[in-house]
């Protein structure tokens, strides 16, 4: 059974940080980029971070490039998403996701393969 276990939402100040966690089992690891994509009320998902396992190159959302930081543990099949410096417009669910290519989670066409039942992270102002 897939499963993707996502950990670390939580109520942050504007200028905060927050690691999310997202714990993958079921599929192998190694054959998927994993990322995160996240949904804001009233608004349609979005991409924000995925890495590849083959050159383990990070690519991220122009919205979140250069607060964001993904990063993954290939011995336990684990990927964590650093938030620094959030703001309010970076309240929503974020997803733990896994697809087949760095465009299906940045772009979400088409849509990843697996997902996890997402966190909550709030930004306050």
């Amino acid at each position: 059974e897939v499963q993707l276990v996502e950990s670390g939402g939580g109520l942050v100040q504007a200028g905060g940080s927050l690691r999310l966690s997202c714990s993958a089992s079921g599929f192998r690891f190694d054959d998927y980029v994993m990322g995160w994509v996240r949904q804001a009320p009233g608004k349609e998902r979005e991409g924000v971070a995925c890495k590849t396992h083959s050159k383990g190159s990070a690519y991220y959302s122009p919205a979140v490039k250069g607060r964001f930081t993904i990063s993954s543990d290939n011995t336990d099949n684990t990927v964590s998403l650093l938030l620094n410096d959030l703001q309010p417009e970076d309240t929503g669910v974020y997803y733990c996701v896994a697809g087949p290519n760095v465009y299906t989670i940045l772009n979400g066409t088409p849509r990843p393969n697996y997902w996890g039942n997402g966190t909550l992270v709030t930004v306050s102002s």
